[in-house]
């Protein structure tokens, strides 16, 4: 899985009184916590966030607090409800030879037999959550569909991954092929 660098520096001031001035000096509060260590408040400037905000993609952070490196996965990101601007960011601390739980990205290649037939294909899920070690966790998920005929689907409970496990309920579907009148003739 991809890596990247984030700067950050402690905060001493909490509650909406603190986050409200850390928010105008255009930073963002953040958190790091779990996995046994202590609980970090810090902020991070906006636009270095972006990189890991406006993406589909999945990250380790490397966060930087004040010359401390630790590693973390966003957890929960908290966006302002009219404006649209992140107010804050959650993360997971992760450590060496500990599983961590993280959303990746699914992937869909080949051509479905079942869309070659006329009917159309559905993503149902863009992430699924998966567990695993750090080196063992993908940048993405990528699924087969060649075999895909129409009215199939692929669900979690068909998928298996080296050195992964699925957290998603296995009952979700994640691929299918529906039918078009097209495809009914």
């Amino acid at each position: 899985m991809q890596t990247v660098q984030i700067n950050g520096v402690k905060r001493e001031q909490f509650g909406k009184k603190g986050a409200k001035d850390i928010r105008r000096e255009n930073l963002i509060p953040c958190v790091i916590y779990g996995n046994g260590g202590e609980t970090i408040h810090f902020s991070v400037e906006a636009a270095e966030a972006k990189k890991i905000l406006y993406t589909p993609k999945s990250y380790i952070v490397e966060l930087n607090i004040d010359g401390t490196v630790m590693k973390g996965v966003m957890r929960e990101t908290q966006f302002h409800p009219v404006k649209d601007y992140c107010q804050h960011i959650d993360f997971y601390r992760v450590v060496d030879g500990k599983p961590v739980s993280i959303d990746v990205p699914v992937a869909v290649v080949g051509n479905s037999e079942g869309v070659k037939a006329g009917g159309k294909l559905k993503i149902e899920r863009r992430k699924l959550t998966v567990s695993g070690l750090e080196e063992n966790l993908l940048d993405e998920l990528v699924i087969d569909i060649t075999e895909l005929g129409v009215g199939k689907s692929i669900n979690v409970a068909d998928l298996q991954f080296e050195g992964l496990t699925i957290l998603t309920p296995a009952s979700t579907p994640v691929v299918s092929v529906l039918a078009t009148r097209q495809s009914g003739k």
